[in-house]
């Protein structure tokens, strides 16, 4: 029996048993292993440093890691361009397996315009609820969330660190049983949700993208972090949250904006052309993310700290 896909849109589930056992195994094997050279080759130096930092310096017109950071105006760009500069880091990069799933059809230009801002606003109404949560939870906590904690176990490996291992390999599973699930390898547990709230992948998919923030070990989100823990507000913390997470998807929204109006339709009849190519196209998108979450902090962050072994690069 089908099973409708949690990332796929209604109209392309009916199509999906179209694709044999063999091409079905055949894309999962390919992504996963896609998945994993990026997860090899990714240059965590380039993407936090050269790139993110450069960006938010230039943003804000100063050095965005010494300065201090302030209330009113001033805090809420910060949060933002953080949010905007870590689009590309690696606790990032696979919300941008969201831009196939959004997908839609439409004969006009308007018509797709409005079906994608549709697509986009339940999207950042998952983002937002959940990094508002975790922004006022983590900033009444305060300093003794784990997030925040510089202690050392074992190897030498941060608290925060084995919680960023943690989550995003949960996470990561969690972007692989979607992944599968579109494909209908697997059952998808919101299947009952999305037939009566056919808007329930968009907020899931929100969701799973705020939660990026729990764990997040990079610099700048770490000072904001800190800020939100100190003032110990946590109306404060929950706006600087949503502020960064906003950040976080705005190149993922205008990219899907542009494929979805910028492309004249062109793109919407390719996916069309082929009835599988969405499933395809989504289960393929989902794999590659999540095994680059799981590879990446649930395999070759830990041996960092000799847990393991993973090939490691000439760069950093």
């Amino acid at each position: 029996m089908a099973h409708e896909s949690l990332a796929l849109p209604r109209q392309a589930t009916l199509t999906v048993d179209a694709l044999s056992s063999v091409r079905k195994s055949t894309i999962v094997i390919f992504s996963i292993l896609a998945g994993l050279a990026v997860a090899i080759l990714w240059s965590s130096d380039l993407v936090d440093n050269q790139i993110g930092e450069n960006v938010a310096n230039g943003m804000l017109g100063y050095n965005a890691k010494s300065a201090t950071l302030s209330g009113g105006v001033a805090g809420a760009f910060f949060a933002f361009v953080a949010g905007l500069a870590g689009t590309f880091t690696a606790c990032n990069i696979a919300a941008f397996s969201a831009v196939g799933p959004m997908m839609g059809s439409g004969a006009s230009a308007g018509d797709r315009a409005r079906k994608a801002l549709v697509q986009v606003g339940w999207l950042s109404v998952g983002v937002i609820v959940v990094a508002a949560l975790y922004g006022a939870i983590g900033a009444a906590i305060g300093d003794s969330i784990p997030q925040l904690n510089t202690h050392t176990v074992g190897n030498n490996m941060p608290v925060r660190v084995i919680q960023s291992a943690v989550v995003f390999s949960a996470l990561g599973l969690i972007f692989l049983w979607m992944g599968l699930a579109a494909l209908n390898v697997v059952p998808d547990p919101l299947r009952r949700l999305t037939a009566r709230w056919p808007q329930t992948p968009m907020l899931v998919m929100g969701a799973l993208i705020a939660g990026f923030l729990i764990g997040r070990p990079y610099p700048l989100f770490f000072k904001l972090f800190q800020q939100a823990a100190k003032v110990h507000n946590p109306l404060y913390g929950a706006a600087t949250f949503v502020l960064t997470a906003i950040g976080n998807i705005l190149v993922m929204a205008v990219l899907f904006l542009l494929l979805s109006v910028g492309t004249g339709g062109r793109y919407q009849r390719w996916l069309a052309a082929k009835p599988t190519r969405m499933a395809v196209l989504t289960g393929s998108a989902m794999l590659i993310g999540g095994a680059f979450m799981v590879f990446y902090w649930g395999v070759r962050l830990p041996a960092r700290f000799d847990y393991g072994w993973f090939p490691v690069m000439p760069y950093k």
